[in-house]
């Protein structure tokens, strides 16, 4: 008998070669009809895939991620069995699963689908998906792989064989369609009872610009209809919300093919938001000792080999530039300039923790298919800062960092939030970490305490640490619920020596710092991109670019809006006049659509009385207030973040 341990510790005993399908279905047939994978012993297996071992076991459903992924994961399968069917001959190069369904891309030679295909596509999925077909797994050698992919003529699967060999390759089968793949699947095709394919993109092979361009498709399901359907609702709204289409309307950024794609413009309000951002994160810095400095924009490529940065991100980093015979790198990062300013002058223990903090300019060489708005740029302003302490000092200087992400996260309404806990994995040690496994087991020990010990909710995830040790990606969701990378907080242990940074202990000696890298605040590319989904480009008072709106009913009140103005501004207000000689339900609703948070409307008794009829935005009319008591109250609501 074998030993299976459940998540809630209770261990259950079973015959070798039970399947997590057959754990299901001894707690409940009902459970197991709602079970999609399993988590065994860490690795997503299928519920059908026999253990042989004692296992920790649990079972995933659609609500959890890897239930998901499995899901979407065999979607793709059967959306690629649909399109052997129709196009007999397209070549296949990867399917996964997203973070909101999935994706194939494909081969068609000259060939493009049509909205009509795409439809088509659709219903033959359903078709398929209707026969309950089972997904079988199947170890494959390596000579019968590549025998069965030369024969169907797929360059892609064969690439793809090329890194593999004998017992790492599995084929999955579905129908009549096999597939090259590591799994896992879902129990059969009969699940998916809802599908949508959503749109037609180009993709490189691999990512790579000097590959073929393939067509790269779409799609999403479900278990349910009901649940397609609400995802349709939430599509239309995000639509709406979405930041590109916000931010041209709002006139908050632009981009211009002669300044070059990933390359922002931030436009007079984009810009007002911007220092809004920095007021608050400067005020919040100030307050916790944190000193401002500036670095250039380039750097000798000695620095970033020094660094370490140039062998592991020079895909990411612009080509350099040579002068003299000297090669120079446009800054991709702004960790080695203030490596080099905590090391220009003698540290001591008084010193420390010194906190560096700059809105440093990065570029960095996104490929022109991966360049999304503002969430994917090529130019970025980030709300940098090292902290460079003691090892006494760490828990106590995370903890801070953790306390102001949750501070930002309550300012800008942000209520769902993790931290994704990311540690190295031992096998790469050399190749894509620092190889120094001590450090690396403290580090992420101290890191694991802290998280621990602040209550904060993280996910933790091996292989997917920075180079010079473990980091926390900081995901939040929008108000409708869209997932986003918001920005990263990384413990260093290697920078300070490849640097030679040191300080003077109590005890006279040299010391090496630790170094935290932080941005709360993300790049201000992301975090407006993310703030405009999240309000729909209806920003609070505070943060709005263009905070109140001066609507005169005619032009014989023009001069008292002008004196209503230049009153606002006094207080520092960001105020508008509309001085159109149009009627004033146009000026509202125009005004509406700017959404400029306040509307003030004046005519004949509001310029007698000196006082304003107040509009809010999206809330309509609020009465007639004093201006001396509306300019008091709008000033508290700004003067709160300030």
């Amino acid at each position: 008998m074998i030993n299976i341990t459940l998540p809630d510790g209770s261990v259950r005993q079973y015959e070798p070669g039970v399947t997590a399908y057959d754990v299901a279905m001894s707690i409940s047939p009902g459970l197991a009809k709602n079970v999609l994978s399993a988590e065994v012993d860490g690795q997503v297996w299928d519920l059908t895939r026999p253990i042989t071992k004692d296992s920790h076991v649990k079972l995933l459903k659609w609500e959890d991620e890897w239930g998901k992924k499995t899901f979407w994961h065999s979607s793709a399968h059967l959306m690629a069995e649909a399109l052997e069917a129709m196009f007999p001959g397209v070549k296949l190069g990867i399917g996964p699963p997203i973070e909101e369904g999935f994706y194939y891309d494909i081969d068609l030679g000259d060939r493009k689908l049509t909205e009509d295909e795409l439809t088509a596509l659709e219903a033959k999925m359903k078709e398929l998906a209707a026969k309950d077909s089972k997904y079988i797994r199947k170890d494959v050698s390596k000579a019968d792989a590549v025998k069965y992919f030369t024969e169907k003529a797929d360059p892609y699967k064969l690439e793809l064989l090329e890194g593999l060999q004998d017992g790492e390759i599995t084929f999955y089968q579905q129908g009549n369609f096999v597939d090259l793949c590591r799994g896992p699947h879902i129990p059969s095709t009969g699940n998916i009872k809802a599908v949508k394919l959503l749109s037609i993109a180009g993709a490189y092979w691999r990512g790579d610009e000097k590959n073929k361009q393939l067509t790269r498709i779409y799609g999403v399901t479900f278990p349910k209809q009901q649940q397609l359907d609400e995802y349709v609702n939430l599509l239309e709204e995000r639509k709406k919300r979405d930041h590109r289409t916000l931010g041209r309307d709002l006139e908050i950024f632009t981009f211009d093919d002669e300044v070059g794609p990933g390359l922002p413009l931030w436009l007079p309000k984009g810009a007002a938001i911007i220092e809004k951002l920095e007021a608050l994160a400067k005020k919040n810095e100030n307050e916790q000792g944190y000193v401002r400095v500036k670095t250039p924009h380039i750097a000798k490529e000695a620095l970033y080999i020094r660094s370490g940065h140039l062998p592991y991100y020079a895909e990411s980093m612009f080509p350099p530039m040579e002068l003299d015979g000297t090669k120079y790198y446009l800054k991709a990062m702004n960790c080695p300039h203030h490596h080099k300013i905590f090391g220009a002058l003698p540290k001591s223990y008084r010193d420390m923790p010194l906190r560096l903090a700059e809105y440093g300019t990065c570029y960095r060489y996104e490929q022109s298919g991966e360049l999304f708005g503002l969430m994917r740029v090529r130019s970025l302003q980030m709300n940098d800062a090292h902290i460079y302490c003691t090892k006494e000092q760490f828990e106590e200087e995370f903890m801070k960092v953790n306390d102001l992400y949750v501070k930002y996260f309550k300012i800008f309404g942000i209520e769902k939030y993790s931290m994704r806990f990311s540690t190295h994995a031992p096998a790469k040690l050399g190749a894509k970490y620092i190889d120094n496994p001590t450090l690396w087991k403290e580090t992420e020990t101290m890191v694991r305490n802290v998280l621990v010990k602040s209550g904060l909710p993280f996910v933790e995830v091996a292989d997917e640490a920075a180079f010079y040790g473990p980091k926390i990606d900081i995901q939040v969701w929008s108000a409708i619920g869209k997932e986003f990378t918001l920005a990263t907080n990384q413990v260093d242990f290697a920078q300070a020596e490849r640097f030679d940074l040191s300080f003077t202990n109590e005890k006279n000696e040299k010391e090496r710092p630790l170094i935290i890298h932080r941005a709360p605040l993300s790049t201000h590319e992301r975090f407006i991109g993310f703030l405009l989904e999240h309000y729909a480009g209806k920003f609070p008072v505070w943060l709005a670019p263009e905070q109140v709106a001066i609507l005169p009913i005619s032009d014989k009140f023009l001069d008292y809006g002008k004196e209503v103005r230049d009153e606002l501004k006094k207080h520092g207000l960001a105020v508008t006049l509309d001085e159109r000689p149009e009627k004033i339900g146009k000026k509202i609703r125009d005004t509406e659509i700017r959404k400029v948070p306040y509307m003030l409307v004046i005519g004949e008794k509001e310029m007698t009385d000196r006082s304003v009829a107040v509009r809010r935005q999206g809330q309509g009319d609020q009465g007639v207030k004093a201006l001396g008591d509306f300019i008091a109250q709008v000033v508290q609501e700004v003067e709160e973040y300030k």
